[in-house]
This record gives structure tokens, sequence and C-alpha cells, in this order.
């Protein structure tokens, strides 16, 4: 007789195939029909809100992996957070407005010159729109959950009126000013840029050494001396007005063949190395300290005027000569230095850093072209001592990827100055996953100049301010909150749709207008002053919101750009951080931690990724790697996922298929009634449940994700699932060490997918459904496992018996190798003690059966052991072929049979299930 069908063999519907790009569109489309989200947040309602503002992404490009992680990581954190019973809604936002949109359109061909500055917004508008689209897509295909029909977007007309209004408290507290400081220029983009839109990279420039000849030497310097400057810019000479010197550090005066020089004494020797000036020829002739060259006036060595000797604190010992080059339209510390001296400001650089007829001889030269021709002027006049090139790391423009200039031009600041002190308070006051974060943006917030909010550009929300005829600048708050108004109304178009007049109160006068004519400022404000206003324009706004937000979490670059704009007007609106807690990720780089670049052709492709694998292993991906550092990500990597999720989903089926049978209500067994084997095992889930639990609350997946996977493979997999099978294919239906170990296993199963569901969003409600009696709509409706009290005795009981079952399976494989046997249920095993472990005893404690535990047909317990054991850690064990009859259902050798005809060659167990079956 075939008693394949006696045997209560695993069924579920649940596949071993994920299938993925297949099911979970489908289950996107379920959730939607079912309002899952919404669900969540009504079950939630009345809890505790925790709050993740969403840091908008640039809409513009597709979505790379560097978006998919920062999405699914915030995805993550609020599906644990609802699960755990927190009110969770999630708005996503996108930044719209900047320079990048307006050259993809220039790129696209549009004539931008050849058309309105209206009309020009409105095709930026629509590019804008279709990429949000675009990108929503991906993002909800993702798994990413929220209210994406409602999305927050910068260029929203209510977004840009809350933005006026940050602006116009601002201005109120006297924050905002317009003055001409040398700030970042970028000629590739024709716009001033923000600290924040700095990156450094190398750059090969010419490095010059000049002499500036004394004019005045005030009684300390004799008229022949020359002050030696050195500088990397060469292009800004023309601009020079003064030399700075340190007060306080030793000058020095020597001559050199027929000529005499100053330098720092503490740099004389680098000096002379530099210049390749043989220092045994070299006199030193005079020392004095800094202070005294106070005045000393020098000739330009290019232009009839003179150049004025000032002390500044800035001037070190690290590099050059201690004689600074000073162009205070250069250079923010030159022009704080040359604001105190009052000598002037010279900037002769247009917007696409062409020199102007301010430099008369350089007209029309482009800024880096002219190093050259600076250089030759200076050597014609003899004042050029020494030319060579270097490469080091200088400024460029995050956006073009080119250098980016020191130009002092009239632009619009909001004062850091006035608010520092406030700002480092709240900062005090955020809470920091590592130190390191608050250290980041502390410092600089401490370090951070004046914030240069304007920029020469249309596609962004206008400065809302006007000017009278006489020129005065008209800013105060209740003008612009007309304005703001208006925007809400209307758009921001109207600013330049209507004239300066049609935008100010009717009926409004200025002293500085008698016939009435007001003009309106044309710069448009910083992105990061659009997106740094969402904490008002979205968080204290939307009615589901509430200010300040529980957490920010985006990329480390924007400890410089989102988290340090939003603190500053935050702090400055509402006197407190938009954040209660600020969390960062790193990049993510290719599989040998390169940066990631079509051009090399090492870009993954989310959207091509979910089509080839799924959305679940990005995902997957994203739990398994150290967000907060850089991160890799391959298609060797991922496919590395796919087989861990592989490994995930059969250990999923395997469960579900040995439940099948299983009604919790009717068959489950109270804990003190298990048997000691599943009680044990109960215990190391709820170890395992609990630690990933603090893990969860603390935003720390990896450790989770190693956590489960040792449990799958170790626990589950090579031992209790191995165990599991001679109990619950072969016992009777509700025998009670069937129903023991299914009522562990049906706890397990749940609380897995409970534990998995904010990661694998799809699979985990493919389980869900495939799990028998389950009382929720969705996985998602579920609760997260609460932690409890574990049995710790218990478990270091048994890791000493899963010490020894260790050692025997060893055994057993040694014995498979050398042909004593074939599968381990043809083994008969013997365990004795070693000399450094009782393994007897051990095993005397436990009540349970040891050959089931082993997976052999006998075993039995040796008092002493001799050569013929082998000796291994925790146990000396003897492997035989086993003696007796095989149970042709279960496989066992016993040494009797049931005598019965009809089941001549059973065991007494088998027969029994059989025939009362």
């Amino acid at each position: 007789m075939d008693y394949k069908d006696t045997l209560l063999m695993p069924k579920t519907g649940f596949k071993m195939k994920g299938g993925l790009i297949n099911k979970e569109p489908n289950y996107q489309a379920q959730w939607e029909t079912q309002n899952i989200y919404q669900k969540q947040l009504e079950k939630n309602k009345d809890s505790t809100p925790y709050i993740l503002h969403d840091g908008p992404p640039f809409a513009n490009g597709s979505v790379h992996m560097g978006h998919a992680l920062n999405k699914t990581v915030k995805d993550i954190i609020l599906r644990i957070k609802s699960m755990q019973g927190y009110y969770t809604p999630f708005v996503p936002g996108w930044d719209t407005h900047g320079l990048p949109i307006e050259q993809e359109l220039t790129k696209k061909g549009v004539k931008r010159k050849e058309m309105s500055d209206a009309e020009f917004r409105k095709l930026c508008e629509e590019f804008a729109l279709d990429q949000i689209d675009n990108q929503r897509e991906v993002f909800k295909r993702l798994g990413i959950q929220g209210d994406f029909d409602n999305p927050y977007i910068t260029m929203q007309k209510e977004y840009e009126a809350e933005q006026l209004r940050v602006f116009a408290k601002m201005v109120e507290r006297g924050l905002i000013y317009k003055g001409k400081k040398p700030i970042y220029w970028s000629p590739s983009s024709e716009s001033s840029l923000a600290e924040a839109e700095i990156e450094y990279q190398d750059k090969r420039s010419p490095s010059i050494y000049v002499a500036f000849p004394v004019e005045d030497g005030k009684g300390v310097l004799d008229q022949e001396v020359n002050f030696i400057i050195w500088t990397t810019t060469p292009w800004t000479i023309p601009s020079n007005l003064g030399i700075s010197v340190n007060a306080d550090l030793n000058y020095v005066q020597f001559s050199y063949g027929e000529s005499m020089y100053v330098v720092a004494e503490a740099l004389l020797d680098d000096t002379l190395e530099a210049l390749e000036w043989d220092k045994d020829k070299v006199d030193r002739i005079h020392e004095f300290k800094g202070s005294e060259l106070e005045y000393i006036t020098c000739k330009h060595p290019l232009y009839d005027r003179t150049s004025l000797v000032i002390l500044g604190d800035h001037v070190t010992t690290d590099a050059g000569t201690g004689c600074v080059h000073t162009a205070p339209g250069h250079g923010e510390d030159d022009f704080v230095v040359g604001q105190r001296y009052d000598i002037g400001v010279i900037s002769p650089l247009d917007s696409k850093g062409v020199f102007t007829n301010e430099v008369e001889d350089l007209e029309g030269v482009f800024y880096d072209d002219a190093n050259k021709v600076v250089g030759e002027r200076l050597d014609e006049a003899n004042a050029l001592l020494s030319l060579k090139f270097i490469t080091h790391s200088y400024p460029h423009d995050w956006r073009t990827k080119k250098p980016v200039i020191f130009r002092a031009t009239p632009q619009w600041f909001a004062s850091i100055q006035k608010i520092r002190q406030d700002i480092l308070k709240a900062i005090d006051q955020t809470e920091f996953k590592v130190e390191w974060g608050h250290k980041r943006i502390y410092n600089m917030v401490r370090d951070r100049q004046d914030w240069v909010i304007s920029r020469q550009r249309v596609w962004g929300v206008p400065i809302p301010v006007f000017y009278a005829e006489d020129g005065s600048i008209i800013m105060d708050k209740q003008l612009i909150d007309h304005v703001a108004s208006l925007v809400e109304q209307h758009g921001t178009n109207v600013w330049y749709e209507r004239e300066a007049k049609d935008l100010l109160p009717d009926g409004y006068t200025h002293p500085g207008s008698p016939n009435g004519d007001f003009t309106k400022e044309m710069d448009i404000m910083d992105v990061w002053f659009d997106s740094g206003s969402s904490h008002q324009a979205v968080v204290a706004r939307r009615e589901e919101l509430s200010f300040p937000a529980d957490l920010y979490f985006e990329g480390s670059d924007q400890y410089r750009g989102w988290f340090n704009s939003s603190i500053t007007t935050s702090v400055a609106v509402a006197n407190q951080s938009p954040y209660k807690m600020l969390l960062s990720h790193g990049f993510v780089m290719d599989g040998e931690g390169k940066k990631m670049s079509k051009s090399v052709g090492n870009v993954i492709d989310p959207a091509k990724v979910m089509k080839q694998m799924g959305a679940d292993i990005i995902r997957l991906w994203a739990m398994s790697v150290d967000y907060e550092s850089d991160v890799r990500v391959s298609q060797d990597i991922l496919k590395q996922n796919s087989e861990v999720y592989r490994k995930i989903r059969n250990t999923f089926r395997f469960m579900l298929g040995n439940v099948a049978d299983y009604d919790p209500n009717e068959n489950k067994i109270d804990y003190d009634q298990l048997e000691e084997i599943d009680q044990f095992m109960l215990q190391s889930y709820y170890r395992m449940m609990n630690a990933s639990i603090e893990d969860y609350n603390r935003h720390e997946f990896l450790p989770v994700y190693q956590r489960i996977q040792n449990f799958i493979n170790v626990e589950l997999s090579n031992f209790y699932l191995d165990y599991g099978k001679d109990i619950l294919y072969i016992e009777a239906m509700n025998d009670h060490k069937r129903r023991s170990m299914q009522t562990v296993l049906y706890e397990i199963l749940t609380g897995m997918t409970k534990l998995l569901a904010p990661i694998l969003v799809h699979t985990a409600e493919e389980v869900y459904e495939h799990t028998p009696h389950t009382t929720e709509e969705s996985i998602h409706l579920e609760s997260m496992p609460e932690q409890v009290e574990v049995d710790l005795a218990i478990i270091k009981r048994w890791n000493d018996i899963l010490s020894i079952r260790d050692d025997v399976l060893r055994a057993l494989e040694k014995s498979r190798n050398d042909k004593v046997i074939g599968k381990s249920l043809e083994a008969q095993v013997t365990i004795g003690n070693t000399k450094q472990f009782d393994a007897v005893t051990k095993l005397k404690e436990i009540n349970t059966q040891l050959k089931q535990l082993f997976i052999v047909s006998k075993v039995d317990i040796a008092t002493e052991v001799d050569e013929s054991f082998e000796q291994y850690q925790y146990a000396a064990v003897k492997v035989q072929h086993a003696d007796g009859i095989k149970c042709e259902r279960c496989w066992n050798y016993v040494d009797d049979t049931v005598e019965d005809e009809a089941h001549p060659n059973l065991c007494v167990r088998c027969h029994d299930v059989v025939t009362k079956s």
C-alpha cells in the first residue's frame, strides 16, 4: 500500500515563485480600491500623531536609487509607527522652482528671450508637473504610501503665499536687507549661489607671486621695498585695492639681488622655495610687527592707483607670504576688512563672468581667459616674480559643475547673525540619532555667513519688494501680506503679469514717489527658501499634520541645504526647530563604491529593477544597508537580496503549508502545556522579535535584516522546521505534539508577517491572504507584535542541547561520507560525555524524544565512551546503521512492527494513525 496519502503534507496556495512583477501592481490596485491607507489613518486618528515631513525631491529627471532609498526608508518608518498605533499621515512633496528646469527647457529648444517672463514661467510649470507625474508613479510603484493625490508642491499658489508670509515675518523682525557683498556667483548659471549650492572639485589654476612696490613707507619701510603677494586668481589683480597683513605676526624686510622685499617671517623659507631663490643670497635687513605696517601705501603694478596696507585677522601662515592680496569685490574676508578701512570695491565682471568697461583694457574678456593676459602684463611690468600651475580644491556650481567666482553685486540677504544663537539653541534641543549629525549642522550654522536669498532668474517666487521713484526700498510686512493674498488667488505669475502699482493696495502712497510711480524687484528667492518654508506652508497649515514635525529625514547633503534653511526660517518666524528629530542617509554608490554615472554605465534604474525583480527586492535592499553611511547597489547586490527574499518566501510557504488545518480558536495549546522544545522555539522567536522592535524604534533596519535571516536560516530551517517534519507530517492531525508545534508555528508565522510588513509590503499581504483565520482586511491594518518577557533560562538550556545536536549532525555527515548510512533515519546514535562537557545530563534534563530531535531512528545514552566514539566539543558520538525493520510510512527503523496483514510493515505509531483516522 502507498501510505503517501495518509501523510499530512503541507497544503497552501502560496506559490514558491514570487512573481512580484505581476502581483505587486495588483496588490497596489487592491489597496487603492479598499482605501487601506485611509483606513489606517481612521484606525489611529485619535492616537498620538507621528509626523514625518517629506523633504521635497526636485521635479526634474527620473527617480534614481537615491530617491528609492530615501522614500523607502521613510515609508518603512511610517508603516512601523502606524502598526504601533500612531496616527501617521504622509504628505509627499516636490520642489519645483529653480535653474535646472530653466536649463531643461533651453535644452529642449525653448527660445527664452523670444517670450515674456510669464509665458516662460508657464512652460516651466508644465514641465515640472509632467516630471511630478512621472516620479509619482515610480514612488507609488515602490509601494510608498501617502496622500499622492494631494501632495504639496512648492509652485502651488497656496504654498507660495505662505512662503511670502514667512518672508514678511522675517522682514518684520528686521532680518531681511539688501547689500552689496561678494557672494558666490556662477557665470555658467548667471546667478548668485548660496553656500548650500557649492561643491568642491579639483581645478588647475595659475599660482603667481607678485611684487607691489612701496609708495609711502610711513617711515617704516624704504621706498625701494616690495610687498610680495601670492594668488591663484590673477584675474582679480585689476580689482586689488589693498594688502592685508596680520598685526601680531613678525614680518621681515630682506634683500635679494638688487631688490628688497617684505614677507611674514614664518613664511620666508616657503616663499624663497616657491620662487626658487637661493637662501644663501638673502640678506635680512629689518624685522617688525605687522601692526607697524598699517597704512603704508603701495603702487598697483598695473594701474595708476595705490594699494593700502591694512590689518586683517584672516591673514595666517598656512600658505602664501603673509601679505594677502585684497580685492574687496571678490572675497568675503577682503570685503569685510576693506569696509573697515573704507578702501572701496571694484567688481568689474558682468553676470557671465566677462570684464566690463570698468577695466577698459580687459573689456569683453572672460575672467578665466584674463588670467593669461594679467600674467603677461605683470611680467611686462617686472612685477611677476613667479608663475606656476597648481591643482587645488575649488568651489563649483553644484548644478553645472563649473567653477564659481566671488563677485560683489547688490543682493538680498537674510541675517543669520541676528538669530544665530537662537538657531544654535534650537539645534541643541533637537534629537539626533548620532552625535555627528548634531555637530555637523551646529558647526555649519555657527560658521555661516548671512544667507544670500536672491537669484537672478525668473522661475521662482519673486522677492516682494517695491522701489519708489527716488530709488528707496519699500518693504514692510503689511505690503508683503497684501501681495501674498494676491498670490494665494492668482499664483506668483501675478507678479509678472501686473505693473507694480497694480500689485500695491488701492490708493497706496509713498513719500519717495510723489508721482505715484513704483517699480518692483525682479529677483526671485533662493529655492532653499522655497523648500525651507514648508514647515509653515505644509506642516503648520494642513489639517492632518501638526507642527513641529517629529522627523526630518533626507540625504546627508541636506545639513547644508533643507535642514539648514528650514531651521533658519522656523526659528525666525516660530522661534523653534521645525523638527523634533533629524536623521540622514548617505549617498548611493555602485557596487565598487564609485559614484553612479550614465557615461560610466554603472547606473541602476529602480524602475527597471521593479520590472525585472519587483519593488519588494528594492525595499529589502533598503533594509539591508546601513543607510546612515554611503551605501552600495549593483545587479549582483540586488541578486543577493533576491536570494535572501527567496529564502524568506520559502520559509513562509513551509509555515503556511503546515498550519492549513490549524484553527487558533480551537486548536491552540496553552503555553504551559506546550512541548518543551516548542516553548524554547517560541521564546527564541520572542527574543528575536523584541530586539527587532527595539531596532525599529531606533530606525535601525540592518540589524533586523540580519537577525531575521539568522532566525530563518539557523533556528527555523536548520533546526525547528527540519525537526518538525516527523511530527507535522507523520503524527495524527490532533496529536498533542502536532498541535503544540502548530501553535508555535502559527504565532511565528503571523508575528513575522507583521514584523516584515513595513518592508516586504506586497509579499506580507500575500502571506496574510494565505494565512488561515486572520481577522483584518489587510496585513497593513494589523498591529505590530508587542514585546514580551523572555524566558532566558529555557533558551540557555536549549542552546546547550543545540550545541550537542550540531555535534551529532557532524557525526552523521561523517558516517554518510563513510557509507555507514545514507539518510539520517538509517542511523542509530549513541551519545556520551566529552572531557569538557556533560552531554548526558543535559539530554536527560529535557522532555523531548531524542530520536526526533536528531532525526534518527534510535538514540542511546552512554555512561562511558570508548575509542569507537568520535570526540566533539559538546558530545562524544557513535553512529551505526540502525537495526530492525523500516516502517513503510515514517521510514524509521523499529524493532517490531504491528502484526496486521492489511498493514504488515508499520510501526505502532503509524499503525495507530492509519487505522484510527
